[in-house]
């Protein structure tokens, strides 16, 4: 028989993270990556792990993530997402914990399109009356 394994997707700006919990020692493989070897600033694994940390369920599941898009910071949000929808896939009751640790909700904040007749998203071109 197979072991249990609980699936969530994570988003932040444009980056998608698909994770998978396995029970198991604690190893993270990110796109077949060791986690040290993918994110080698310890603060942006820090932000990533912080749903186990805060639930001390570091040591009990491996955790396996496809990430696509957006830069380091928007990938390790949008794993973070996505092992914080899995863990409560795994266990309802930490819902409230996480929730209130703000993990739960999807940051909504992406990059602004440009407009039309403008330089940027909300810069203008210079205005000179005469």
């Amino acid at each position: 028989m197979e072991t249990e394994k609980y699936y969530a997707t994570g988003r932040r700006k444009s980056s998608v993270a698909r994770t998978w919990l396995i029970p198991g020692s604690g190893e993270i493989t990110i796109n077949d990556v060791a986690l040290d070897k993918y994110f080698k600033m310890q603060n942006i694994r820090n932000v990533m792990l912080q749903p186990m940390v805060m639930t001390n369920k570091l040591g009990d599941f491996d955790i396996k993530v496809r990430v696509q898009g957006g830069g380091y910071s928007g990938q390790a949000g949008a794993i973070r997402h996505g092992i914080t929808r899995a863990l409560i896939e795994a266990d309802p009751d930490l819902r409230n914990v996480l929730k209130k640790a703000g993990f739960v909700k999807r940051d909504p904040r992406t990059k602004e399109r440009k407009k039309y007749g403008q330089r940027g998203a909300r810069a203008r071109y210079q205005f000179s009356k005469r």
